[in-house]
């Protein structure tokens, strides 16, 4: 009996070709098709990982048990919900859909058809968010930048929705509590969108959260800093690196944490075939996602309020 899930990449740019090459690779899955609306790009990654190539995702219905959906956002829900009517299970990059109420009617689909909807904010993979999830019990403070060059793959949502909306996802994991307040700037630079955003967000419980994202940076940086009563953790996700700072005797002392490296990516895929399997929730799920893309609304709706105070 054949126990790999079926699977499938809708969208060959950047992040579709990883999932590709992550699925064809891995031994719990059968990489049947790559559908792209451009057929000579849907041909090329599908004959590098040896699957069939499409350019109508309708094609894949019944021969497929799960897809992956690398499209830009705009499509995220006209296509999700089709595979979700035809059985297919989810997982979908961020953010899950452009609006709330898109992201409820997913999450309604696939629990009414008991399917699962993963959502792609690979940081929860991280073993560095991993550690920190297990290190901090009652943040009161915490920082996040998220900064990179303006990338070379269009884009068709502002940076908060982009970047920033990682950050917020794993600080909603950490606070576990309402959003009281918001006060946000963010600017177009290069595209029509806000390319670099700040944000304050405090919450219900006391706790204050500053996040910072960029596209249009010279410089790569990914970190985040989490303060509590008598200790500091400083992030960077990229190296996959901690320090623990703690107060002992009076002193501040530093333990650095370094974290057997792995492939964030890998993990999640990892994790949602094996959600497939065993019938169990995923890390991310679609609850997860649409309150996370709740708050990145009231970030721009925050950001294009202060923009009006300056006429632009």
């Amino acid at each position: 009996m054949d126990t790999q899930v079926r699977v499938a990449v809708v969208g060959a740019g950047h992040l579709g070709q990883i999932h590709a090459r992550i699925y064809a690779q891995c031994p719990d899955a059968r990489l049947i098709g790559i559908c792209d609306t451009a057929p000579d790009r849907a041909a090329q990654h599908a004959a590098a990982s040896g699957a069939a190539a499409f350019t109508d995702y309708r094609s894949l219905f019944g021969a497929v048990d799960a897809v992956s959906i690398a499209t830009p956002t705009s499509s995220h829900y006209a296509i999700a919900r089709d595979f979700l009517k035809n059985g297919v299970h989810l997982l979908i990059e961020k953010p899950i859909t452009l609006t709330a109420p898109q992201a409820n009617s997913l999450i309604n689909l696939a629990e009414k058809k008991r399917l699962i909807l993963q959502v792609g904010h690979v940081e929860r993979f991280n073993p560095a968010v991993r550690q920190i999830q297990q290190l901090c019990h009652a943040p009161r403070f915490i920082e996040c930048h998220r900064l990179s060059p303006f990338p070379k793959r269009g884009t068709d949502v502002n940076v908060v929705f982009d970047l920033m909306i990682h950050d917020i996802d794993i600080v909603l994991s950490l606070v576990k509590a309402p959003l009281s307040r918001c006060e946000a700037i963010g600017l177009p630079v290069i595209s029509p969108f806000e390319d670099i955003a700040n944000a304050r967000l405090t919450f219900k419980n006391g706790t204050v959260c500053n996040l910072t994202a960029s596209r249009v940076s010279d410089d790569v940086m990914r970190k985040i800093r989490i303060f509590e009563k008598d200790a500091y953790l400083s992030t960077d996700y990229a190296s996959q690196k901690i320090q623990f700072y703690q107060k002992r005797n009076q002193r501040i002392e530093c333990t650095h944490l370094d974290i057997p490296k792995k492939e964030p990516l890998a993990e999640e895929i990892s994790s949602f075939l094996r959600c497939i399997r065993e019938k169990t929730q995923p890390v991310v799920r679609g609850h997860d996602a649409r309150d996370a893309l709740k708050i990145a609304i009231t970030i721009t709706r925050h950001m294009k309020k202060r923009q009006a105070l300056f006429g632009t």
